[in-house]
């Protein structure tokens, strides 16, 4: 069921002023309080920019409209034109019932629209029967030279780009959308020939109208425009960056033009450059000289140097480092219009919930993987802490970033002692005095500010000469150094406080980045008296080198905390630490090029190659491309320690471009895979629920294995051949059915059941390996388990005359396990009638101790109530939860809720007219007001690993007019089983 809106926010009880609320009014009084608006229980919703998602299907994904099998979806289709208008205007009308306007209509990957609105306005569109969602304009934030060489693309004869007729073939025919800070169209990387009104090169790439118009390899037409704007013309646009187009709108609003950086501009030209660097990773020029600095690195290239390029800027420099500047209601706008326009590919490197796939975003994503669009996002810069991976949806592919170029010096110390570390440095650094800054600093710095060399805390008279070993944090990398440089220092020691990436910046002293390990034992011998240090070009410590490529540190990992850790993301691994690209020069201290770290480094390498395949299979799906990457990938090491097969760290792997063209086997997916797990996550799609578990996708994960899991995947051939079955998951035995699969002809799709069966491995512990499929070609798909030690309901239901009621729990492993209960508990029942527009509230006291409280409505059928739960502090009202679906039953459910006065509103959303009956149950489990006996045998229940056995819920003492509540505790697992009798 669909939870309209959940938030918390402290609201007078009255719209306009409190009042008192009696504190030991009688639950289930007659009297009725003054009424609790909708509009004041808008937790989360505040005056602003909103996007509202209707229950509509956009046209990518509507029966009447959709793309059919084995074909591209085209926007200008008579069929697609007539329903977009009517979405248009069911939207116009939704907006209209709340006296809101339309600022921009999304009706090709969803439905919806962004509009201004007030919380009133908001908090009426949620509980709208027509509306999906309604999300707050949130502002995420934005998340090459060697890479064409460390994958293999170039290089020789059997070079990936050789093999496909050279690099400016490579993605020939291919349009790769990049939403992202714009592009700076000046670089080398982007250069082209003019568009102009007569048709060039094979594609026949024109302008038209106004717009760039050109055939595509897939035989459909990609057509677009140019848009002009600050310091941008139709000119800027050319034979590789083909169009261009942005989305301020938002920005514009809530930005005053005050805090808007010089280098920002309001047009499709990258001012910060991480537009520039996404866009010519994934597509830029072959051969393109890059110097920086006074160090020539050679020359450089995107990975599908032959596709185009389209633009859609979305993000827009606040000036603020900390906070997001790419507006979801933007971001909606360039999916809609990536689509329309016929893009290939679309690459996003920008932030993403961790918590839920039922987002805006990426609800708006799966509209365009219908469509026939590879996306490519960035997993995220939150790690190495587990469980912080973003963009958790199965249609995305969610892309790990990794090392691939070891930019390494070494700090030699006075004491002999060899450290290596990240470093740009060309120059060797003679022996020179070390101190640490916190011993340099000015009289009265602040000494955090000191310890991380922040600005002007430098004494010069304590640093002239010497090297500083200075702290990560806080400030920008490169801004320390400079303090160094302004305080006479003649070079830098950064140091990680904890494990983080190792960064080679440009600075402005010689600097060498060490870990946090070296980082305090250079800290330490610093604080000796006469301390020195030099450096040295390369690794020259004579331990292991540095292994490539590596998980970078701050690449986010899994589990997910999205689908119940049942989908394994982030999905593969990419280049992604220290990629040498484009940038805009205003911003990135006039350089043309510069090395930047993060996902959003990796994630266009995938986009890019992506592109590279559908030049060559330009009719394949996107799954089919993704499963390709994945099941071709191989081992990276891991940041921490060398491990390698982290599957949580890596995906599937690191990319393998020489492999994934013949990839053998693929594990595709499509439109009525995405909308059952849709359906599954809550959203009723009209598509039969998909687990995230059994999503046909090249991975397996489950995050609660009780004894055995069992699930499928079916593969399709891309050549003939038999393939055998096999796998490897510490602890646990697998079996698959059938063991070897035959193909006959390519494109046949087989099923293969997979039952993975716990042995060994630790309970609540994740055991990680690999199924493989032998064959012609070798096909491996990454499994991640985590075994739990039972499975038990999460409810079961009694009758009071019946004394009892029997359920199932099925051992995770061979375990004597006890039982606990508490409860029962009496409902302080409520009923009564109510029609349209009417509120009930119903005061409930919860008293300390409680363990579990339930608040439980019920009505007749066809009606619409809504179920508001508040705290009352002080006359004061704060929603603590709600339910709001377009059901007339509603439940909230809460363990361990605060002792004190609440209050359940009953909302008469819509009773088709009718006076109805209800009744609002709640319920406060808590042993000092437990009523009866309740207990549950056998007990302790003598459970067998992947059997399940039978206990009882018994109890006396009760009323058959009343009802209760309870609950069933295990001694070795967390889960309990709630008991409702009745």
């Amino acid at each position: 069921m669909l939870r309209r809106v959940a938030a918390v926010a402290v609201v007078p009880l009255v719209a306009g002023g409190a009042v008192s609320v009696t504190a030991n009014a009688a639950a289930g009084s007659d009297a009725k309080p003054a009424p609790l608006t909708k509009a004041s229980a808008a937790a989360s919703f505040t005056d602003g920019n909103y996007v509202v998602v209707t229950k509509d299907q956009g046209a990518t994904t509507f029966k009447g409209t959709r793309a059919a099998p084995g074909k591209g979806f085209d926007a200008k289709r008579s069929e697609v034109s007539s329903y977009r208008q009517t979405l248009r205007a069911k939207q116009g009308s939704i907006a209209k019932s709340v006296g809101a306007k339309v600022e921009r209509s999304y009706s090709l990957a969803v439905s919806g629209f962004s509009a201004r609105l007030t919380r009133a306005q908001a908090q009426k569109l949620a509980t709208n029967k027509d509306v999906l969602l309604v999300q707050k304009d949130e502002a995420m934030q934005v998340d090459t030279w060697q890479t064409p060489k460390f994958l293999g693309l170039d290089g020789g004869k059997k070079s990936v780009w050789s093999q496909l007729g050279g690099p400016n073939e490579a993605g020939d025919g291919v349009v790769v959308g990049v939403i992202d800070t714009g592009a700076w169209p000046e670089n080398p990387s982007f250069a082209g020939a003019p568009i102009t009104s007569t048709p060039q090169g094979k594609w026949g790439l024109k302008r038209a109208n106004g717009l760039t118009v050109m055939k595509k390899a897939d035989g459909d037409v990609f057509t677009a425009p140019c848009q002009t704007g600050e310091e941008w013309t139709v000119d800027d646009c050319n034979s590789k960056l083909i169009s261009a187009r942005y989305y301020p709108d938002t920005y514009l609003a809530n930005v005053p033009e005050a805090n808007r950086p010089d280098s920002e501009y309001i047009s499709p030209r990258d001012g910060g450059g991480h537009g520039s660097h996404t866009a010519s990773t994934a597509a830029g020029n072959n051969g393109v000289p890059m110097s920086v600095e006074g160090i020539d690195f050679g020359k450089g290239s995107g990975m599908a140097p032959g596709a185009k390029i389209a633009v859609y800027k979305t993000c827009f420099d606040d000036g603020d480092p900390d906070t997001g500047d790419c507006y979801t209601s933007g971001s909606v706008a360039a999916i809609e219009d990536s689509i329309e326009d016929g893009v290939d590919v679309l690459n996003y490197s920008i932030s993403g919930s961790q918590t839920t796939v039922i987002d805006a975003v990426e609800l708006a994503f799966e509209g365009a993987a219908e469509a026939g669009i590879f996306v490519a996002v960035s997993a995220g810069n939150s790690g190495p802490t587990s469980s912080t991976v973003a963009h958790n949806s199965p249609w995305l592919t969610t892309v790990a970033s990794t090392t691939h170029f070891n930019f390494e010096n070494t700090v030699v110390l006075g004491n002999g002692q060899k450290y290596k570390g990240a470093s740009i440095a060309r120059a060797a650094l003679p022996s020179s005095p070390l101190v640490n800054s916190t011993a340099a600093g000015l009289p009265g710095a602040d000494a955090t500010a000191l310890n991380l060399c922040g600005p002007d805390v430098l004494d010069p008279a304590k640093t002239a000469g010497k090297i500083v070993v200075c702290t990560r944090g806080t400030y920008d990398r490169v801004a320390k150094s400079a303090e160094v440089k302004r305080a006479g220092g003649v070079g830098m020691v950064l140091a990680n406080a904890t494990p983080n990436s190792l960064d080679a910046d440009f600075h402005s002293v010689p600097t060498v980045h060490v870990d946090e390990v070296a980082g305090a034992a250079i800290k330490a011998y610093a604080a000796t008296a006469g301390a020195t240090a030099s450096f040295q070009l390369g690794d020259t410590t004579g331990g292991t080198p540095t292994p490539l490529p590596q998980v970078s540190s701050f690449s986010s990992r899994g589990p997910a905390l999205a689908n119940g850790s049942d989908l394994l993301k982030p999905d593969i691994s990419a280049p992604g630490s220290s990629v040498l690209a484009a940038v805009a020069p205003p911003s990135n201290s006039g350089r043309d090029f510069d090395l930047y770290s993060g996902t959003s480094m990796a994630a266009p390498h995938i986009a890019g190659l992506a592109a590279l395949y559908l030049g060559e299979h330009p009719n394949w799906s996107p799954m089919a491309v993704k499963s390709a990457m994945m099941t071709t990938s191989v081992d990276a090491k891991t940041s921490t320690g060398g491990k390698e097969g982290d599957n949580f760290a890596q995906g599937a792997g690191f990319v393998q471009p020489k492999a994934f063209f013949d990839p053998g086997l693929v594990v595709d997916s499509g439109a009525a895979d995405f909308r059952g797990f849709i359906t599954g996550q809550g959203l009723d799609t009209g598509v039969p629920a998909i687990s995230a578990t059994d999503f046909n996708g090249p991975s397996v994960a489950s995050g609660a294995v009780t004894g055995s899991l069992t699930t499928k995947r079916t593969f399709t051939a891309t050549q003939k051949g038999t393939w055998t079955v096999k796998a490897d998951i510490p602890g646990f035995k697998v079996t698959a059915k059938p063991a070897k699969v035959t193909f006959t002809k390519v494109g046949q799709a087989k099923t293969v059941e997979m039952t993975f069966t716990r042995t060994s491995a630790p309970v609540d512990q994740w055991a990680q390996g690999h199924v493989f499929l032998t064959g012609p070609k070798f096909v491996r798909l990454p499994v991640s388990l985590k075994p739990v030690a039972l499975a038990a309901p999460a409810e079961v239901t009694g009758d009071v005359a019946a004394g009892s009621v029997g359920y199932t729990v099925t051992g995770g492993e061979d375990a004597a396990v006890t039982m606990t209960t508490q409860g029962l508990n009496e409902s302080q029942a409520k009923t009564g009638t109510i029609t349209t527009g009417d509120q009930v509230q119903v005061p409930v006291t919860v008293a300390a101790g409680t363990t579990f409280s339930r608040f439980d409505l019920d009505t007749v059928d066809n009606v619409d109530l809504d179920l508001f739960l508040y705290r009352v502090v002080g006359g004061q009202a704060s929603l603590v939860a709600q339910s709001a679906t377009s059901s007339g039953d509603e439940r909230i459910d809460l363990p361990n809720l605060a002792a004190g006065q609440y209050i359940a509103l009953v909302d008469g959303y819509d009773t088709a007219g009718a006076t109805v009956d209800y009744r609002m149950d709640a319920y406060n489990v808590n042993p000092a007001t437990a009523v009866g006996s309740f207990t549950v045998s056998p007990n302790p229940a003598n459970l067998v690993q992947g059997a399940s056995a039978t206990v009882t819920a018994s109890w006396t003492g009760l009323d058959a007019s009343k009802r209760y509540l309870g609950w069933v505790g295990y001694s070795i697992s967390n889960q309990k089983t709630i008991v409702t009798v009745k």
